[in-house]
């Protein structure tokens, strides 16, 4: 795991509208989960604060797919509002605080129960890159399971303690697999984070079905998850604004 760094409000000036606009892409992040069915009622997703690494975005509680630019709350890595915003929050905010605090690298989060994931988290199989659109898998997906750490629990991240153990199951990896629960999915930027939890959904579901043709599988390996991953990672303007545009047309009908 990459050692933990001081934060400080960035160097950067963030004018209202680059924070106006990522309170948008934020929302629609949320609706672009939701209609990938990678959230539904539960699940969520946030964002580092560009203007302090020390702050993360993330809508107050309710339904990914509800979500408007006004229901985004800003708070600090203790999982507490900066600007004083009573609304009611997530109970696992601290899924998000501290991966954040433990990974510097990280600007973006999603926490999924998507289903085609769950099996992977309960089994011996682990989830491997099966295509080059999951080849961020190749660096490997732990699975976390709370019980070891904190014993008989209703499965739910709810304090810094066990957001920690999380996030050092998690270690350098971009994904974590949480047993009896979901996943966690992270990113070096809000449209990459969407781009990797709606791609493990999917390799979780290609995956089962080439088990389930009972002959060898073949993976991608380590070297070649790296290379597909930078080259996705270079595109993904691409499906980040089809995904906004059809998110958009689904919320005007």
């Amino acid at each position: 795991m990459q050692s933990p760094t001081p934060y400080a409000p960035a160097i950067t000036e963030h004018d209202a509208a680059s924070i106006a606009q990522l309170r948008e892409d934020l929302a629609a992040a949320n609706h672009i989960l939701a209609h990938h069915e990678v959230l539904d009622g539960f699940g969520h997703v946030s964002v580092r604060d560009p203007r302090n690494a020390a702050h993360f975005l993330i809508a107050q509680s309710m339904a990914p797919e509800l979500v408007t630019p006004d229901d985004i709350l800003t708070l600090d890595l203790d999982c507490q509002p900066v600007d004083g915003d009573t609304r009611k929050r997530y109970l696992e905010t601290w899924i998000h605080s501290e991966i954040y605090r433990a990974r510097p690298d990280v600007k973006a989060i999603v926490h999924s129960h998507s289903p085609s994931v769950i099996p992977f988290a309960a089994s011996s199989v682990r989830l491997r890159p099966i295509y080059h659109m999951a080849g961020f898998l190749g660096s490997g997906a732990p699975v976390f399971d709370i019980r070891h750490c904190f014993g008989c629990t209703d499965m739910l991240v709810r304090n810094g303690e066990q957001g920690k153990a999380l996030a050092d199951t998690l270690g350098d990896a971009d994904v974590a697999l949480m047993r009896g629960h979901g996943f966690v999915a992270t990113a070096p930027t809000l449209p990459a984070a969407v781009y990797r939890a709606i791609y493990t959904e999917l390799n979780a579901g290609m995956q089962s079905t080439a088990i389930a043709l009972g002959g060898e599988v073949t993976y991608l390996d380590e070297e070649e998850g790296k290379r597909a991953t930078q080259t996705n990672l270079g595109v993904m303007e691409r499906p980040w604004t089809l995904w906004k545009r059809q998110a958009a047309a689904l919320r005007r009908e």
